[in-house]
This record gives structure tokens, C-alpha cells and sequence, in this order.
């Protein structure tokens, strides 16, 4: 077995993550920086960018936080692996090379391409594309259409020497991998360890969150300000160590890292990638030191013959506006006002003849509205109001929009504010997933600096034999009388989104809180917890190496992203809303969960 270890630090999260990680990194010792920026949300911002400007269509922020670092980038030999190519990797390849030029650099920046499908849209028009859960057809026009790519095309442009890989759209978690894949020489049959390599992109992929940011017991995570970047030491086996560099905040333990493992994943043991068919339902993590947890355990099947695809395409138009009331009944005021401003668009459009809204939404901030018929916090004194309409003509939003103004001298007593003024018409974007042979597509291609572009050969037949998920038995047979517990006494949870779908991944604080967990915390159960929010069916699938629970919930989020009404649209707050469920437990268990909360209760006393 080689020796050699690879660092992977990961510098980027998502559009918008702080330009501290990459220096932070720098002072650690990697080999690679993975720089990860894009969401579906994302691909149709830079969509919208493009059109107005044809050299955009890419995160600046990339090219904007590289720039006082590069010089030391470059005489480290640190090669960089980015997703940030966006809708447009040759504008962003054309602003990292006239960067080098200005800093005195010579770096081969290499751009891999072939996720863009927009060029044949109407090939898959008439392929009868559908959409892959509503069965919708594909809409009139697009957006964005992107293929996920893989990680092969990233492995080719390293073994071509680049100092910095630019893609468009893949798989996040492929940017790892095919670091991996180039520096050990991993093929595409090496399916455990494909998995394994892509186990290690999706852990680093959001950034601080490996190293405890939205972590469940965020009390016991020190030092947000200066939270550490993660770093994965990396074998050829596939298994790695997540650290973070020296002297930084944050927390690596099992439980951190084990919420990452399992966020926005549906089935843990089929979790589909470009590359492979992961399976993670058997992965493990201990603590290996002080903030470092080992990671083993991934298992591969061959990919799929088909690529997931992610579409996006406007849908009218839609308004957001958010208003402050305060003093008695302010929930109360906030509904009417709510009622009212809608209402009285209603009535100006009836004047023109201008059809309804195509949807309306409203929540008082502040009085637990996500909560629905759960809230407990209606004798607030204290709200904002926001109310949101969409229309598939923007004349109509306008009209509302200038109504707005006159909600602090027609409405509620005690209307305080309107924030960010009068609110402006903005495009609705909605997602739209299908999947297409990748034989069906031309392979990607690799540039590397001026080099002459390359195809890359990849994989087409597939070959991977979906098997019926598992569950294992209900072990809580015992006739021993039970009582309600607080859920977070027992587990932690992170929860995610996948379109309109959100997981909500829950972990037993012991292993012997898991036959209590399976037996209490049935799909009918979440359905029920969150039945106000969920339209869909509830499944749950099991991940015994992490003593866990997946439960994946389909139609949750109101259309999901952009399209989403709704504060929570990608589903953040569903994993703490999970845990203040009460679930019944053996009455012994229940002794020995409040035990320490006495022993605290008295240490307090005493003090």
C-alpha cells in the first residue's frame, strides 16, 4: 500500500463563501485547493448574467479571491480545481489567464466543457424529453440546461499539467475525485474507491460545514469568526482524515463530520453520481486526535448510462415585500394587512382586466408562521410581514408593487416600516431535472492553456443493478412501560434539499439509542410532524455505519430554490425542526437521559 497522502483543502462552499478560506489554507500544508460554486439557483443567476453581459456567466467572486494569493499559489505548485466556470468556463478560463499575466504568472489554466445542452434543446424537444418527477414536458424555453458532468475530464487536464481546472456544471463532489483519480491512478472500474474519492468531494464541497458550521450542538462549536476550512488528508485506499488548519475555530468530531456525509443524500446506499453508484450506508467515522475524524467504509457499484440534468426556465414574474408592525396583535395586523394589500391588487386588476395572481404567499416573521398550526409565539409583539405574489405578467406585479407605499397610512396601527422600498419585479425560476444517455451526448472536452482541445473517452453502458433498499427489523419488543422523551436528547440531524425534495438525516448520540430510533421514528411519523409542509410521500432509509436514519421527503418545499415561496425553500431548518419531536422511550432509558440534566441542575445549585 502507497504511502503517499494528498491534501485537499476545501476553499469554497458556495457562491458567497468568505475569501478568508484561501488564504487560511495557504497556511496549512495541501496540495490542492477544491473551490466549489455552484447550485442550481446558481446556474440560472449566471444564466441571467450572460444575457446581459456575453464575457459573465461565472462567479467574480473566483477570479476576485485568487488574486492576492496566486503569487504564492503558484510557487507552491498548489493546483486549484473549480467548478466556477458557471454557464460560461472559457470567460472564466480568458479572466484567470489575463490575471496571471498581470501578476507575472505562467500558470496553465485548463477548462473542461460538454455540460451545456442548451446548443441541442431542440433535439430533446423532439426526444420527447419529460421531466423526471412530474412528467411535464420540457418547457418552451430555457434558461440553462447542464449535464453533470464527472470527474474524468478533471483527471485529464491534470495529467496535461494544469495548474488550475475551470469547469462548468458536475458533480460537486467530483472535483475531489478526479484529484484523486489522477493522483492515484485510480480507473473507472475501481468502483470502491470512485466511491470513496467522491465521498471525500461531497464532505469538503460546503466548506465549513465539515468542520462544524450548522452543526447540531452548535454550542459546543468555538470560534465562528474564524471557523476553519476543512482539509482532507487522503490515501489511496480511500480512506482520509478531515482536519483544518492550526489555530482556527470550529469543531471536527464524528458527529460534525457524519452530518455532512449524509446531507442532500437520498438513499444512502445508492446515492447516483456521473462516475459511480455510491454506497454510503456503511460508512464509518472516528476521532483520530484533536479535530480529526477518519473516514473509511465507501462502496461503489458501476454508474448509471445516464446523466441527471438540471434545466431551469422562467415563469412570470414575482414581487417580495416585507413590512414591520409592532404593538398588541401584531400577528393579527399583519394578516389583515396581508389580506388586504392582496385584495386590493385583486380589485385594480379586475378595472384593467387583468387575470389573478398565479400565487400568493404571506408569513408574519416572528410568529413561528413556517411552524403553521404548531406556532407558539402568536402574542408577539413584534413582526414582519412578508407577503409574496407571482404573475405571469410584470404590469401586474408593478401594480402591486405601487401600492405598497400606502400600507403605513391605510392599514394597521403601529406599521413601522417598509424595507427596501417598494419592491421590483424579478423573474421566477424554476427547476426542471430530467436524465439523457450519456451516449446521446458528444464526450466532454479538455483545454489546457493553448494547448489543442482533447475529447475525453467516458463510459456510456452503464451497468449498475438498482437492489430493494433494506430495513432492518424492529427490535422493541420489550413490555416495559414508556414515556416521552425530547428527540435531541437521543439524536442530531442535518437536513438538505434536492429540487423539491428535502433529507433530513437523523444520528443517534449512542448506539443504543438506535432500536429506539427505529421504532419511534416511523415515515408515518415525520409525514405526520410535518404534514403542513410536505405533500409528497416520506421514505426512510437506513445508514447502520453511521447509526442513522435518512428520511427523504418528496414535494416539501414548495417548488424548491427560486421557485419556492416560502422562507425555508431548500428544507435548512427541517432537520431542527425534526428534533423538537417527542418520541416515546423505555422508562429505564428515560432515567438515564435525565440523570445528567439533574447532575447539571445540581452543579448549578451548588455554584
Amino acid at each position: 500500500m502507497s504511502d503517499k497522502i494528498v491534501r485537499i483543502g476545501g476553499a469554497s462552499g458556495a457562491w458567497g463563501d468568505s475569501p478568508m478560506a484561501v488564504p487560511q489554507l495557504l497556511r496549512a500544508d495541501v496540495n490542492y485547493l477544491m473551490m466549489d460554486y455552484l447550485a442550481e439557483v446558481t446556474m440560472s443567476l449566471l444564466a441571467r448574467a450572460k444575457m446581459k453581459d456575453p464575457n459573465a456567466g461565472f462567479p467574480p467572486d473566483f477570479v476576485g479571491y485568487l488574486k492576492r494569493s496566486l503569487p504564492e499559489i503558484a510557487r507552491r505548485n498548489i493546483r486549484i480545481v473549480s467548478n466556477a466556470g458557471g454557464v460560461n468556463p472559457q470567460g472564466c478560463k480568458k479572466a484567470l489567464e489575463a490575471l496571471a499575466a498581470e501578476l507575472g504568472l505562467q500558470l496553465r489554466v485548463a477548462v473542461a466543457e460538454g455540460d451545456d445542452l442548451m446548443p441541442m434543446v431542440e433535439t430533446l424537444r423532439a426526444r420527447g424529453i419529460r421531466e423526471a418527477c412530474s412528467g411535464d414536458a420540457l418547457p418552451p424555453r430555457l434558461l440553462t440546461a447542464n449535464a453533470y458532468l464527472g470527474a474524468l475530464p478533471i483527471a485529464a487536464a491534470l495529467k496535461n499539467g494544469a495548474d488550475i481546472v475551470v469547469t462548468g456544471r458536475c458533480a460537486d463532489s467530483a472535483l475531489a475525485l478526479g484529484i484523486l483519480m489522477h493522483e492515484f491512478g485510480w480507473t473507472v472500474d475501481d468502483y470502491d474507491k470512485l466511491s470513496a474519492g467522491s465521498l471525500t468531494g461531497h464532505v469538503l464541497e460546503c466548506g465549513p460545514q465539515a468542520t462544524g458550521g450548522t452543526h447540531t450542538d452548535w454550542r459546543d462549536v468555538p470560534d465562528w469568526h474564524n471557523i476553519g476550512y476543512p482539509i482532507a488528508e487522503c490515501h489511496a485506499d480511500g480512506t482520509f482524515v478531515l482536519t483544518k488548519p492550526a489555530n482556527t475555530g470550529g469543531l471536527i468530531v464524528p458527529a460534525v463530520v457524519a452530518e455532512q456525509v449524509l446531507y442532500e443524500v437520498g438513499d444512502p446506499a445508492a446515492y447516483i453520481l456521473p462516475d459511480v453508484v455510491a454506497d454510503w450506508s456503511h460508512v464509518t467515522v472516528a476521532q483520530d486526535g484533536a479535530n480529526r475524524v477518519k473516514v473509511g467504509g465507501a462502496r461503489g457499484n458501476p454508474s448509471t448510462k445516464q446523466y441527471k440534468v438540471s434545466a431551469t426556465h422562467q415563469d412570470g414574474y414575482r414581487a417580495v415585500a416585507s413590512i414591520s408592525i409592532v404593538g398588541p396583535d401584531a400577528v393579527a395586523k399583519a394578516e389583515r394587512t396581508a389580506e388586504a394589500i392582496i385584495a386590493r391588487a385583486r380589485m385594480l386588476f379586475r378595472e384593467r382586466n387583468i387575470a389573478d395572481f398565479s400565487a400568493t404567499h404571506s408569513e408574519a416573521l416572528g410568529s413561528e408562521a413556517s411552524y403553521g398550526a404548531k406556532a407558539r409565539a402568536r402574542a408577539t409583539r413584534e413582526v414582519l410581514l412578508r407577503v409574496v405574489v407571482e404573475h405571469n405578467d410584470r404590469e401586474a406585479i408593478d401594480i402591486f408593487a405601487r401600492e405598497i407605499g400606502s400600507i403605513g397610512l391605510s392599514f394597521a396601527p403601529g406599521t413601522t416600516g417598509i424595507y427596501n422600498g417598494r419592491p421590483k419585479p424579478t423573474p421566477v425560476v424554476k427547476l426542471f431535472t430530467f436524465f439523457i444517455d450519456k451516449a446521446v451526448l458528444l464526450p466532454p472536452r479538455v483545454q489546457v492553456a493553448h494547448d489543442p482541445a482533447f475529447e475525453v473517452k467516458v463510459p456510456t453502458d452503464g451497468g449498475y443493478a438498482p437492489m430493494q433498499p433494506t430495513q432492518a427489523a424492529d427490535e422493541m419488543k420489550s413490555d416495559e412501560p414508556t414515556v416521552e422523551a425530547n428527540l435531541l436528547d437521543l439524536a442530531y440531524a442535518r437536513s438538505g434539499d434536492k429540487g423539491d425534495s428535502s433529507n433530513i438525516a437523523i444520528f443517534a448520540r449512542k448506539p443504543e439509542y438506535v432500536p429506539v430510533l427505529r421504532h419511534a421514528l416511523t415515515p408515518e411519523r415525520l409525514a405526520a410532524h410535518f404534514a403542513e409542509l410536505v405533500q409528497g410521500p416520506v421514505v426512510r432509509f437506513e445508514a447502520p455505519g453511521l447509526n442513522a436514519f435518512n428520511f427523504l421527503l418528496s414535494n416539501a418545499l414548495g417548488g424548491g430554490g427560486m421557485a419556492s415561496c416560502r422562507i425555508d425553500p431548500q428544507g435548512k431548518a427541517f432537520g431542527q425542526m425534526a428534533l423538537e419531536m417527542k418520541i416515546p422511550v423505555p422508562l429505564s432509558l428515560a432515567r438515564k437521559l435525565a440523570a445528567p440534566l439533574a447532575e447539571d441542575m445540581t452543579a448549578t445549585r451548588r455554584e
